[in-house]
């Protein structure tokens, strides 16, 4: 941004316009009239991995998506929220992506039901993937809500599932996020990380 804020306006508008020269001038000198909107939650909670340009297995990509629900669906239970919408987002190697996705009826953060659905969005772009070659996939959970608006289905029994992923994010929170991970993931790189903002 330095560079940016060393050019003078009328360059800036001569390069992109009078509305865009004029705003990127601005933001450059720390000039935002917009008002800072505090105490809004996100809307979506997601995370995504590259895979690099080399042709991969359906093991390979099937693991990659494992270890982002996994992250996701941690990242949600921490942040005590649910989601309905399971969206993946797939890029190719001739740079062309494609999106699908699927709402549930439910609201959950439970990591083997996201997880089920992810798969399926892959399964169902599978055709694409082994003609164009995959280099990066990405999922986020969307429509969400407080965990608190779980609604229990009949017969009102909880199931272990979520009781297990507390579980799970208890020993990695006191351990550490390594001291625990899935079978499929052992001796598999786990790409790099990103400082996460707070929900």
């Amino acid at each position: 941004m330095g560079e940016v804020a060393r050019l003078a306006e009328p360059t800036l508008i001569a390069m992109l316009g009078r509305a865009s020269g004029r705003h990127l001038h601005a933001l450059a000198h720390n000039v935002d009239p917009r008002p800072v909107h505090v105490g809004r939650r996100r809307g979506s909670i997601g995370s995504q991995r590259a895979l690099g340009w080399s042709r991969k297995s359906p093991g390979a990509v099937d693991s990659a998506l494992v270890a982002i629900v996994d992250r996701v669906a941690r990242r949600m239970r921490a942040a005590g929220r649910v989601g309905r919408t399971v969206t993946m987002r797939l890029r190719f190697e001739n740079f062309s992506r494609a999106t699908r996705s699927h709402t549930l009826p439910r609201a959950t953060d439970h990591t083997a039901t996201i997880l089920a659905v992810a798969r399926s969005l892959l399964e169902s772009a599978a055709p694409l993937i082994r003609a164009e070659g995959i280099t990066l996939i990405g999922m986020s959970i969307g429509n969400l809500d407080g965990d608190g608006a779980v609604q229990l289905t009949l017969p009102f029994a909880r199931h272990s599932g979520g009781a297990l992923d507390a579980a799970v994010d208890d020993v990695r929170e006191r351990f550490g996020t390594s001291a625990m991970t899935r079978a499929v993931l052992l001796g598999r790189d786990d790409g790099f990380s990103v400082p996460l903002l707070p929900d």
